[in-house]
């Protein structure tokens, strides 16, 4: 059972989000008296926190996989249960993910702790992640595959050094791209093309959203991670 802790503010609108497992399982957020049910479908924040209850509590050193697979899963999440449009995923990632890429004295993911690497630099790791098993898995299997196996295993309440955590993934989609991708940014700052990334899924922005194009060589690959799972 997960408690939920609703903390009154003055004003509109949800913020405040915090997750934690001592002694169970409890969210804690704030919201202001004039919020409205627009503003709760809307929001994005409670879908971040609940996000972290499904993932083991890993050392510190890691954060960065805890709060960047919360940052790349809240809008898929939002979008399989119909309450975002794809495109605007995808806007949320052209715009968030520059921030996670690392700049002069990174020294990889396990070694700089500011915000942007934390949150979008492990969302960049997640959407690598989740691009490179569908490529090799011919797009039958996914990240969110391992995340179940994950989640399966033990929640934000039992407590993993990382290792055994991406072995589990790993078995879950039948290739290694977890641990395989985590040794590439752990100790090394790992540039990502993002530009390249955008062409081949063919995402297109424009203004504050994107378009799609339909006959990229990885179209199929970008509706299949929004799309509703089966089964």
């Amino acid at each position: 059972m997960t408690r939920l802790l609703v903390v009154p503010k003055a004003g509109r609108g949800i913020s405040g989000g915090r997750t934690w497992a001592h002694r169970g399982a409890a969210i804690r957020i704030r919201i202001g008296g004039s919020t409205t049910e627009q503003d709760l479908e809307n929001d994005w924040v409670l879908v971040h926190e609940m996000t972290h209850l499904a993932f083991p509590s890993l050392p510190d050193r890691h954060d960065w996989l805890e709060e960047g697979l919360a940052t790349y899963v809240e809008p898929i999440a939002r979008a399989q249960a119909g309450m975002l449009p794809a495109e605007a995923v995808w806007a949320g990632l052209v715009t968030g993910l520059p921030r996670g890429l690392p700049k002069s004295g990174d020294r990889g993911l396990d070694h700089t702790p500011t915000w942007g690497r934390t949150y979008w630099g492990g969302a960049l790791y997640c959407l690598l992640a989740d691009l490179e098993i569908r490529r090799r898995t011919a797009n039958r299997r996914g990240l969110q595959d391992a995340l179940r196996a994950i989640l399966a295993a033990g929640n934000m309440e039992t407590s993993s050094e990382l290792a055994p955590v991406l072995a589990i993934g790993n078995r879950a989609v039948g290739v290694p791209v977890l641990t395989e991708l985590y040794e590439r940014m752990k100790d090394q700052p790992a540039p990502a093309d993002l530009e390249a990334i955008w062409r081949r899924l063919g995402i297109q922005p424009d203004g504050r959203t994107v378009r799609f194009i339909e006959d990229a060589p990885e179209a199929a690959i970008r509706r299949a991670i929004t799309a509703p799972p089966t089964g």
